[in-house]
């Protein structure tokens, strides 16, 4: 199938602007994988000391298939911890892997582990700041895994908000190995997100107890698996199938199932497939090129998904050579047609979204639009075709992958390409001379995608939540600043949704404004986010002042404040309020990274 001219003429640029970095990447990759064409894998060349190390701990069968040299053997990297909903079913998969790729004739090594922090705990605690620079000690532990050189592929066990961005820059670190990622699934639904969210805000209004708050969030938040509104973890698992990274429809299947596990199993025997160096090889490094990225960014812009890929996906295209930036993102943006509404952008979670059609009903749909690329390498192989299916357990309790129904079971959830919610995605870029930022207007009703409003400036969210509590209650637009990656960490804002939701109900005009993140969580209140520069960086957010009239508008892309050009160039930056908690030695752990980060556009890493 032919794609449609704007999303060939984005892939183009992209190659072009990448062509010196994306061809030094791909020169290092073939370097590595001739050297293991040359004398097979890459344990034959370890010494017998260390070859012997690499396997001590094995059962006398896998010793003897690693000491022959011929036995594929696939490094898992899993972010198993069981204080996080997520990532708690991953216990039991390392030994269902190792019983496949035994029964497979090959041997599967938990090569290391990498860390998993939850956005979710730590809203507005401390902790927050270290949030996106897990996304690069992820990458780090990922590379330290994949060290050894007792690897024919990698198997990924990841899912959450910085969880597989990390993965994939650690991967493609060693792009020459095969990798497959594998999900865990979504829990089943709780206590509907409508209803969650009423309480919150009625929370916020003081209408509310803490214990009826945590009861609440209780009945959400109630089982093994990712939380199952569209936000960034589900956006991940999305991306990484629309990106051919996972197998087909295998997404938002629920943990602890028969399918969820047949699912494993499949994805342990392609893994095997597609090991090595040979003609079935498959290297991430490839895989991953422009064209796989520009689907992923349709993927995320045709269901509006997390703002926070708009940093991660620059991020993982680094990692693999390729510079992409938000010029890439509102261009295809506008060319590709929103047909998914999953909370915050609906009413119906993620298992809504799978029951509707799901993944495969998507990759369809745009696919047949000529909005994919489909001459891109998934871990199948050539093409999407085979992602436009979903799986299934027959009467045998056999996997097999059937055609997925051509109509939408639901179309107030997933619609087809002839009937989108909107003709353009649910990301947009807005610029101006308060710099450039990103809105996710998917989740904002068009009646409140204009808001022209005095600034109220605060330094944090705690500072904006307390106003709230003193009584702030009037149109503005909340400036919260020195929340980049360089000032703080770039911490999520989510805590302030409830407060502004509930401004925006009583029929005031809101809107925030802010250096920081908003995350996948993004919802109703107009959000212009990942400002850049940050204050930190000189960047004019920082000369705002209070009563400032400032204009953000959807419609025409712009984010300004109305001052007049004289008085606003005469302006002097404001200085970071120093927090309480600057020296603390947790803070001083990270300092080396909020020294050498990026900016937000350049994907907010300290990893080059």
């Amino acid at each position: 199938m032919t794609v449609r001219s704007i999303i060939a003429d984005v892939t183009e640029r992209i190659e072009r602007r990448s062509r010196t970095s994306r061809t030094a990447y791909l020169d290092g990759m073939e370097r590595a994988r001739e050297a293991i064409r040359a004398a097979g894998p890459a344990r034959r060349r370890l010494p017998c000391s260390n070859l012997a190390h690499g396997f001590a701990a094995c059962p006398t069968g896998d010793k003897q298939r690693l000491a022959g040299g011929d036995a594929v053997n696939l490094g898992i990297v899993t972010t198993y911890n069981d204080m996080l909903s997520a990532h708690r079913p991953y216990e039991r998969y390392p030994e269902l892997i190792r019983e496949e790729a035994r029964r497979l004739g090959a041997v599967a090594e938990v090569a290391g582990g990498a860390p998993a922090m939850c956005d979710g705990i730590t809203q507005g605690r401390t902790g927050m700041e270290f949030s996106l620079f897990s996304r690069d000690v992820i990458a780090m532990s990922t590379g330290i895994a994949l060290s050894h050189d007792m690897f024919d592929a990698a198997l990924m066990l990841g899912i959450c908000d910085k969880i597989v961005p990390g993965l994939i820059m650690g991967a493609l670190a060693f792009g020459h190995l095969p990798t497959v990622f594998i999900p865990s699934g979504p829990m089943p639904s709780g206590l509907g997100n409508a209803e969650k969210n009423a309480v919150r805000q009625a929370y916020a209004a003081g209408r509310a107890t803490d214990a009826e708050l945590l009861d609440a969030e209780a009945k959400s938040y109630h089982s093994p698996g990712t939380c199952t509104f569209y936000g960034t973890a589900n956006t991940n698992q999305m991306l990484m199938e629309i990106m051919g990274l996972i197998l087909p429809g295998s997404a938002f299947v629920a943990p602890d199932t028969p399918l969820r596990d047949a699912l494993t199993r499949a994805a342990v025997a392609r893994a095997v497939a597609i090991a090595g160096m040979g003609d079935s090889s498959l290297p991430i490094g490839r895989l991953l090129d422009a064209r796989a990225f520009v689907n992923g960014i349709v993927g995320l812009c045709a269901t509006g998904g997390s703002t926070n890929l708009t940093i991660h996906l620059i991020a993982m295209a680094r990692a693999a050579g390729l510079v992409v930036d938000w010029d890439d993102f509102a261009a295809l943006s506008a060319a590709t047609p929103l047909l998914v509404r999953a909370y915050p952008n609906g009413k119906a979670d993620v298992n809504g979204f799978r029951d509707a059609g799901g993944v495969p009903f998507l990759v369809r749909e745009l696919r047949r639009a000529g909005l994919l690329h489909d001459d891109v390498l998934t871990i199948l192989g050539t093409g999407l075709a085979a992602y436009e299916r979903t799986p299934r357990l027959d009467a045998d309790g056999a996997l097999v992958f059937e055609e997925t129904p051509e109509a939408s079971a639901d179309d107030s959830v997933v619609r087809s390409i002839a009937a989108p919610f909107q003709s353009t995605g649910g990301i947009n870029l807005l610029t101006g001379n308060l710099g450039r930022a990103v809105i996710k207007s998917s989740a904002v009703a068009v009646e409140h995608q204009t808001v022209e409003a005095p600034a109220r400036v605060f330094a944090s969210q705690e500072a904006l939540l307390a106003a709230f509590k003193a009584g702030l209650d009037e149109d503005f637009v909340a400036v919260v600043r020195f929340q980049g990656p360089q000032a703080n960490g770039m911490p999520e804002l989510h805590k302030l949704t409830p407060a502004l939701g509930l401004l925006q109900d009583r029929g005031r005009k809101v809107a925030l404004v802010t250096d920081g993140r908003m995350s996948g969580a993004s919802g109703k209140v107009p959000a212009a986010i990942h400002v850049t520069p940050e204050a930190a960086r000189g960047g004019p957010i920082g000369r705002v002042r209070d009563g400032d009239t400032v204009r953000l508008d959807v419609a025409t892309g712009r984010l300004d404040v109305l001052v007049p050009q004289e008085e606003w160039d005469a302006r002097r930056q404001a200085v970071a309020e120093t927090s309480p908690n600057t020296d603390s030695s947790d803070r001083r752990l990270f300092a080396v990274l909020r020294r050498a980060v990026s900016t937000t556009e350049d994907g907010a890493t300290a990893l080059g």
